[in-house]
């Protein structure tokens, strides 16, 4: 009986989540401005559509990450929140009232993503092009961050985005390549390192990329993905805990610590990273305004 209770224990103590994971109930006269500027116009957020645990404190100043070309994604990575099924119509108003709410909320830096969409003829490259221009049509002076998929290595459909040149071109490689097919099932290792590799050749200057930790990795490999992201010339890359959305999802393998992300961080500028932003609830647009 005694050893019963001590597995049950050992079970909970596993699926814990440890206190350095604790975040902010959201609130504040900021967040509810961000909040009904997102909810009137009817966009779509990663902050919401992810789960992203770090909602509270940027909504709270002013701040979003806006994801275009609908709320539902072609694709089932086995980590992401994100719905999954047949694209959505695309609302060609999208690039306006993106623009139009960054005006109101008097952003200096705008972070746009975008679910997979491998049902359009260029993966949505042609929309994202004029998102871009829309936010700097009515937005003079405001940086932009975009976090854009790796549409299927259709190597063309980058073209729009190399035109319009956003500061920031983040494509994430989520991470290390052992346990890509497992976590990304559609998605492959090398080729979103061409998509980096691309980027920097298409004369961007600042890419970026973004890794999730505690799927079962070791350092070895995750010190080896920061290698091979800075072979590619990328200059930022984030480093967070992944989180189970559900139970659907992939399980937590690990609680990875505080110090271990420090470690991290120092191990990926040592190789020549511009800048690592590691910790337990990074995520891609963390402080991305930091990273112009």
């Amino acid at each position: 009986m005694a050893n019963l209770l001590k597995n049950k224990e050992d079970q909970e103590v596993k699926i814990r989540k440890p206190k350095w994971l604790k975040v902010k109930i959201p609130g504040g006269k900021d967040y509810l401005k961000v909040k009904e500027v997102v909810e009137e116009r009817n966009l779509h957020t990663i902050c919401s559509s992810g789960k992203c645990p770090n909602q509270s404190e940027c909504w709270s100043a002013g701040t979003a990450t806006f994801m275009i070309l609908g709320n539902t994604c072609t694709r089932s990575c086995q980590f992401c929140n994100v719905d999954t099924g047949a694209g959505e119509e695309v609302d060609i108003f999208e690039p306006a009232k993106v623009a139009e709410s960054i005006r109101v909320m008097g952003l200096k830096h705008a972070v746009i993503t975008s679910v997979d969409r491998d049902d359009l003829a260029d993966g949505g490259a042609g929309h994202w092009k004029k998102t871009v221009e829309m936010i700097r049509k009515k937005n003079p002076g405001v940086t932009i961050e975009t976090l854009i998929p790796d549409f299927k290595g259709e190597w063309e459909n980058l073209n729009p985005i190399l035109e319009v040149k956003p500061e920031v071109v983040s494509h994430n490689i989520e991470t290390v390549e052992r346990i890509t097919k497992k976590v990304r099932i559609q998605a492959k290792y090398w080729r979103s390192m061409e998509v980096l590799k691309r980027l920097k050749e298409g004369g961007i200057e600042r890419t970026k990329s973004g890794i999730m930790v505690g799927l079962g990795e070791t350092e070895e490999e995750v010190v080896q993905t920061l290698q091979d992201l800075y072979n590619q010339g990328v200059s930022v890359v984030t480093i967070g805990q992944y989180l189970q959305p559900s139970k659907k999802h992939l399980p937590v393998s690990e609680w990875v610590t505080p110090e271990q992300f420090d470690r991290y961080k120092e191990l990926g500028e040592g190789l020549g990273i511009e800048h690592v932003e590691s910790g337990p609830l990074v995520r891609s647009s963390y402080h991305a305004e930091r990273h112009v």
